[in-house]
């Protein structure tokens, strides 16, 4: 019965805070603090779904990342002088707000206020990979960006809460993470043939789960062994796929984990006071993400929609205060006002993100001005030239069209594709190849458009979500020329020309008409021995 209650009382929160326009998960934050009020402890399932959800979520990231992400200089050099910055900054406030009489500060010292600077100086990981996915960004170049500093900070929480219970890994850790390097031969072998069904998805669920519940034997954060082979997985050509299978599972359970922050209690006056200025402290938090990632020479463009999604507290902060509650560093009172603070930060942030492109439309000018001269090569921009016609997608009917119309015309066209080595083929063979994600609102951004001999864009990627896409950021670029697009089914003829499509060919019919003029021409031809 009390499953059927708070489940119910998740959904109805989490459903009003959608149509509120906010994320479902600002809904799940006030549902704890209902259950709380009302008394209703649902025991140890919402705990055991919280840990669930977070262990599947950091395999999930692992399964996604580059580890040469990491060790890029804007992600550990931004990271680490964010962390040092803010925990000084976010420490001395605290100081002051004491001098200045605070009644919930009084007896704070500089230990204690370093300590809380240091929760705070967190982002959620939770909250922004939740965010890129909704707005399908996490693979772009400032959702990869904000993804390794937040991974950069989670090993950095990690390794504090490790230091700060005195766990210390037993012998057997070091063996453990040594037989990782063979084990992931063995690994990549079971994943080959576990197919792409329900097997798959049990394979991550064991791996993830049960490769923490190892890490916490040997007294390894569970956590930070489930995004290790999260890690050890990424390369596997299937990983995608089982990151999208485990999509369900995972939002189910970080559920109980947003309820869980919630049931912490219900905060006094005095409590939701101070966490209103400490949420009011955030746009500095912010502010210096873009100033330190636009001196590691990003873009303009991409420092603000990284450090947006970066622009919360977080549930390692929580965790933080609650060692140091436990401990006796802190006062109880700091667990329910920091929990406050990352439950406001969530719902002021969610809105600020989900309009981050228009915000950064209107403030283009002024935020170009933090901008240095050199780039690095990923934020190049991207010059085609003089083209006539772009081909976005060069696969087998991209090539075809792209060979067809080089043929039939002296106007430079240019092809458009993802992938790595299909670009280098299609080069070493002589053609004008980028490489460049249609999907990516990064490339559209770099992506310079000479409209006056840009004429025609022939969009030939097999998702009709990737031509709708592009259809959009050309439209919104200011291209005014003609585009054609392939549709693999004849409904999706109706959507392309609605999105503003000017002319879509059904590939299936297309390949049918052209395969029957093959067999007719053959049958007209004079066979052998004819006169």
């Amino acid at each position: 019965m009390l499953d059927a209650i708070w489940i119910g009382i998740a959904f109805l929160l989490g459903f009003g805070a959608r149509l509120a326009g906010l994320p479902p998960l600002v809904g799940y934050l006030a549902a704890g603090f209902v259950l709380y009020g009302l008394g209703i402890d649902p025991g140890e399932t919402i705990e055991h779904f919280s840990e669930m959800g977070v262990t599947l979520l950091l395999f999930s990231i692992g399964l996604k990342l580059d580890p040469a992400t990491l060790l890029r200089p804007q992600v550990w050099g931004v990271a680490g002088l964010h962390m040092a910055i803010s925990t000084a900054a976010l420490g001395a406030t605290v100081v002051l707000l004491a001098i200045a009489g605070l009644r919930l500060l009084a007896g704070m010292g500089i230990t204690e206020s370093l300590l809380i600077g240091f929760a705070l100086s967190f982002s959620s990981t939770v909250f922004a990979v939740k965010i890129l996915e909704d707005k399908g960004e996490l693979s772009s170049v400032y959702g990869r960006t904000a993804i390794g500093i937040l991974i950069f900070q989670d090993i950095a929480a990690v390794l504090f809460l490790a230091l700060s219970v005195g766990k210390v890994p037993s012998p057997w850790a070091l063996l453990l993470v040594a037989a990782l390097f063979p084990l992931r031969r063995i690994l990549m072998r079971i994943m080959d043939h576990a197919g792409h069904g329900e097997l798959l998805v049990l394979f991550g669920l064991a791996l993830a789960l049960g490769g923490a519940r190892v890490f916490d034997m040997v007294s390894i954060k569970g956590d930070l062994g489930a995004l290790l082979l999260g890690v050890l997985m990424a390369r596997h050509r299937n990983s995608g796929e089982l990151a999208r299978a485990l999509l369900g599972f995972k939002d189910l359970f970080l559920v109980g984990f947003f309820l869980n922050i919630g049931l912490q209690g219900i905060p006094g006056p005095a409590a939701v006071g101070l966490a209103l200025i400490l949420v009011a402290l955030i746009p500095l938090k912010t502010g210096l993400f873009f100033l330190l990632l636009t001196r590691f020479r990003m873009r303009a463009r991409t420092s603000f929609l990284a450090s947006l999604g970066l622009a919360n507290y977080s549930e390692f902060g929580l965790i933080v205060a609650y060692v140091a509650v436990k401990n006796h560093w802190l006062g109880d009172e700091w667990l329910i006002t920091i929990a406050v603070a990352v439950a406001l930060s969530f719902a002021l942030s969610a809105p600020v993100n989900t309009h981050a492109h228009r915000f950064y439309d209107k403030l283009r000018n002024r935020l170009q001005s933090f901008q240095t001269p050199e780039r690095l090569p990923e934020e190049e921009q991207i010059d085609p030239g003089d083209v006539s016609t772009l081909v976005i997608g060069m696969g087998r009917v991209g090539t075809g069209a792209y060979d067809a119309l080089s043929a039939g015309t002296r106007e430079h066209i240019v092809g458009i594709d993802l992938d790595t080595e299909t670009v280098e083929t299609h080069r070493a063979a002589g053609r004008h190849v980028i490489r460049g994600s249609a999907a990516d609102p990064d490339f559209w951004s770099r992506m310079q458009l000479r409209h006056g001999t840009l004429k025609h864009v022939m969009l030939a990627m097999p998702r009709l979500s990737e031509n709708l896409f592009a259809v959009k950021q050309l439209r919104r670029l200011g291209f005014q020329g003609e585009i054609t697009a392939l549709a693999k089914y004849e409904s999706d003829r109706s959507v392309l020309e609605n999105a503003g499509v000017d002319r879509v060919f059904n590939l299936y019919a297309e390949a049918g008409i052209g395969f029957a003029g093959h067999l007719l021409e053959r049958n007209e031809a004079p066979g052998p021995g004819a006169s």
